[in-house]
């Protein structure tokens, strides 16, 4: 099940050189606060809570960091409510994009979105214009490691319930479904795995190429843009950047 992901590579490659540590912190306690509301501070009980903690520490989130986030979110810590709402639209050339936010004032991030949308070539959906085009799916990246062969690590992964296993440059890469996610990340985690990121993704079907270059420094421009924007925690598309 060797081969390339583009994707993959894109992603591990901005965990491992992402010098905005502050703003990621920042978008994974939101993350936090939203699980702790919808299912309370306990992660032994709430299984997204559980997740979430998982990919805070994958991204070396200190420890107090993320119990003050859980503790904001359970009222013992004055702190700001967070809602979820997904954005969808088109990139330069029909390129397709969907934004995932974490907001305590739904119109100012409608607003902010929408400006970035319409400034570098793209514009603003209805929901589900996009969606289809995309897959859920658990991602995890793991280290590679010198004790076990690619064969016995992909063994593994598939008896923990894993989809797909391929193995990168760098570090394996593993999907789920996004129900079996949890189970799969706990198997790993008790084999003392090394995680590079883990988390629940929108895996585009097909990519679409941009030749033009005025639309390729558009397209950037509109990703950085909206991954720049506090209230923004995720953002996926199908532009095959490479």
């Amino acid at each position: 099940m060797a081969g390339h992901s583009k994707w993959a590579n894109i992603k591990h490659k901005k965990v491992k050189t992402d010098a905005k540590r502050g703003k990621e912190f920042t978008k994974i306690g939101r993350e936090l606060s939203i699980v702790v509301k919808q299912g309370g501070p306990d992660p032994e009980v709430n299984s997204k809570l559980k997740d979430a903690i998982a990919k805070a520490k994958a991204a070396n989130m200190p420890n107090d960091t993320i119990m003050r986030s859980i503790k904001k979110a359970a009222g013992e810590i004055d702190g700001a409510g967070y809602e979820e709402i997904v954005y969808e639209g088109y990139g330069p050339a029909g390129v397709a994009v969907i934004v995932e936010a974490a907001t305590d004032n739904r119109n100012r991030t409608a607003a902010d979105v929408r400006h970035y949308f319409d400034k570098f070539g793209g514009n603003l959906g209805t929901t589900g214009c996009v969606a289809f085009m995309f897959d859920k799916k658990g991602l995890i990246l793991i280290e590679k490691s010198n004790d076990k062969s690619e064969d016995e690590v992909m063994m593994e992964v598939l008896e923990a319930g894993a989809e797909d296993f391929t193995v990168q440059e760098d570090c394996y890469e593993i999907l789920t479904d996004p129900n079996d996610f949890s189970a799969v990340r706990e198997a790993l985690e008790k084999s003392q795995y090394i995680f590079l990121s883990a988390g629940v993704e929108m895996l585009p079907q097909n990519m679409t190429k941009l030749s033009d270059q005025k639309q390729i420094e558009l397209m950037n421009k509109l990703i950085d843009h909206l991954e720049d924007l506090d209230d923004v925690q995720n953002v996926y598309h199908n532009w095959d950047a490479e």
